[in-house]
């Protein structure tokens, strides 16, 4: 029993911490602190089966963190990912120009003129005071964050379409643009 019980929370820690890592949103998040729960409740099979009290102990507390893990992005998260997007698809059915979550912006490609995807965006700017947009911060080239380099794209460079963000300018404009420097 515990053999089986540590073979099954060795699978279900490893999968949920590639859930959990990938950022892929909030039900995905959600759900691999679910497979968390499952993987820390075996690892409490296997501490009381071979007396293990310290592994007990850490997975009840780790199950705890789960379960928290679980209402926060199953629950709550995933209601504000909700109201985003029906905010988006009222706006569709509404006159005046469709709107778009912000919280979407992270990971969203950027297309050049010619359609190819040039780099992404990882966040956007808004001034403090008016709350204009004042541009995205975007980034490109690298390998797994590995040799990317983070640029300053302007807002009024840039439109919204088909869940792309879209760009008149070209690889070599692009290049061309203000470097951002992490502190």
């Amino acid at each position: 029993m515990a053999d089986i019980a540590g073979w099954l929370a060795l699978a279900a820690t490893c999968v949920a911490a590639l859930m959990t890592a990938s950022n892929l949103g909030a039900r995905v998040t959600g759900w691999g602190f679910v497979v968390f729960t499952v993987g820390a409740a075996a690892w409490i099979v296997v501490g009381i089966a071979t007396q293990q009290t310290q592994l007990l102990w850490s997975n009840i507390f780790l199950g705890l963190v789960d379960l928290f893990g679980i209402w926060r992005w199953l629950g709550r998260r995933a209601r504000f990912s909700d109201a985003a997007d029906a905010e988006q698809e009222i706006s569709r059915h509404q006159s005046g120009e469709n709107l778009f979550a912000a919280s979407g912006l992270d990971g969203m490609p950027v297309k050049g003129r010619d359609g190819d995807v040039l780099a992404y965006a990882v966040d956007a700017m808004l001034a403090c005071a008016g709350g204009d947009l004042s541009h995205l911060v975007i980034r490109e080239g690298g390998v797994a964050g590995v040799g990317e380099t983070l640029r300053r794209l302007p807002w009024r460079d840039v439109r919204v379409r088909d869940r792309a963000l879209l760009t008149n300018l070209d690889a070599a404009e692009l290049a061309r643009l203000p470097t951002v420097e992490p502190a």
